[in-house]
């Protein structure tokens, strides 16, 4: 499994495999840093975070540079996470900023993760419990705060290789 599932699955519900504990003063989220999250960057997309992601509140965190929205958790955002490379993973592109799309083959927990920005931002959520496209849509506005730097290409598109000679 994945170290980042992992770390998603540690606190989780066993039932409905997602973070925090079952109480009604909502607990402070225990959520993993990233090895960059110290990166200045970060402090601009967690400042520019939304009260809300897919109809669900934002709570407290226990780490730097990271946030989770729901009781139980339903959506957890680690800013400062390795900036992927070149890849044969799904991307998408919504409102302007590069995803890439994992989906775990041991659980539903879907990681989409920033692309052509350092640092990068990744987010774990349960597609089966909030819309992929409303998460990205809305955490695309603080994760723009780190500037893009390089774009998804798709099959359609064409590349210029320098060629021997």
């Amino acid at each position: 499994m994945p170290p980042n599932v992992r770390a998603f699955m540690r606190v989780a519900c066993p039932s409905a495999l997602l973070i925090a504990s079952l109480s009604a003063c909502s607990p402070i989220v225990d959520v993993d840093a990233a090895a960059d999250a110290v990166n200045p960057s970060c402090a601009s997309v967690m400042i520019a975070l939304p009260d809300q992601v897919a109809g669900n509140e934002l709570r407290d965190t226990n780490s730097q540079a990271t946030a989770a929205w729901g009781d139980p958790s339903q959506i957890v955002l680690r800013c400062g996470v390795q900036v992927p490379g070149p890849t044969t993973d799904a991307c998408a592109s919504v409102n302007d900023v590069d995803w890439i799309i994992q989906e775990s083959t041991e659980t539903d927990i879907w990681t989409a993760t920033t692309y052509g920005r350092n640092p990068a931002v990744e987010v774990l959520f349960d597609p089966n419990q909030v819309a992929s496209s409303t998460v990205l849509v809305d955490l695309g506005g603080a994760v723009s705060q780190v500037e893009q730097t390089e774009q998804c290409l798709s099959l359609n598109d064409t590349v210029d290789l320098p060629t021997e000679g």
